[in-house]
């Protein structure tokens, strides 16, 4: 599905992350993720900070960095339509962040995630569910076969 930029051509917009991305729901999902050493961008669930809130999210992060320095890891978090925490994610340095492009408020988010150079995507990337309960099984395939980040094939699943 292709990303309208129509006002937001000035943001930093992705949409296909820079390494496969496992959505993560705690520090034991983050860390299977984690033990293929291979890179990953680590996903939170659809509108997790809604329901998490964006302080976990930087708590998890944080303490992901904490146990393993040096390793190659992305993180987004996932807004769904929630402009203001969205906001609030950007205050406490949150770099990639996922909204709803119809959610009420979006200019003022675009406005300042582009002059602090946070990538603001419309869409959640192609990911592997740690939910899933085959999803250890399949973790390591999941990291080797996604293709390389330029090839706009790797958005499709």
């Amino acid at each position: 599905m292709p990303l309208e930029l129509n006002a937001t051509a000035h943001l930093n917009v992705k949409q296909i992350p820079e390494h496969p991305a496992v959505v993560v729901h705690g520090i034991a999902d983050v860390r299977a993720a984690l033990a293929p050493a291979l890179p990953v961008t680590l996903l939170s669930a659809r509108g997790a900070a809604l329901f998490a809130g964006c302080g976990w999210w930087r708590a998890l992060v944080e303490q992901t960095w904490r146990e393993h320095p040096g390793a190659e890891i992305a993180d987004v978090l996932d807004c769904a339509d929630a402009c203001g925490l969205a906001l609030g994610a950007l205050r406490i340095g949150q770099r990639r962040l996922i909204l709803d492009t119809q959610a009420p408020g979006r200019a003022a988010v675009e406005a300042v995630a582009a002059s602090l150079g946070v990538e603001l995507w419309a869409l959640r990337p192609p990911a592997l569910d740690m939910a899933d309960r085959s999803a250890s099984h399949r973790l390591r395939g999941w990291l080797r076969s996604r293709t390389p980040p330029d090839d706009r094939r790797a958005n499709v699943v």
